[in-house]
């Protein structure tokens, strides 16, 4: 049974920074060469795709126009973690923020996504 516990969240000013893990657990789940994903859902708001690495041969990444050039998402094979790397923080990052599995190689929407963590609040102030 895959595991995906996310922490780094909290609370921060706006044009702060904070980096979001997301450690995968489960023997034997590895998640070198899986797909993943970060999604996010502010209060009274659907839950919104905000980035996603894939693997196919080579690491690619891409995130949401609501976060490009602030946003960065990575992983450390070794340490079975996901990363996302939110700098420039506005306001209207504040949700909670998920991790998840892709099953397949699109990964922008929910139901592309197999598991998922409990989510981690991620509160951005004026």
């Amino acid at each position: 049974q895959v595991q995906l516990a996310e922490s780094g969240g909290g609370l921060e000013q706006a044009g702060g920074s904070l980096r979001l893990s997301c450690l995968a657990s489960g023997a034997p789940f590895s998640i070198i060469n899986t797909n993943m994903g970060w999604f996010r859902q502010a209060p009274g708001k659907e839950r919104e795709f905000v980035a996603r690495l894939l693997w196919t041969g080579a690491t690619r990444t891409y995130v949401a126009d609501s976060v490009r050039g602030r946003f960065t998402i990575s992983r450390d094979n070794a340490a079975n973690t996901l990363y996302l790397q939110m700098n420039s923080l506005k306001p209207e990052d504040t949700g909670i923020y998920y991790c998840g599995v892709c099953s397949n190689y699109d990964c922008f929407s929910e139901s592309d996504y197999q598991y998922w963590g409990q989510g981690a609040q991620v509160t951005v102030s004026t």
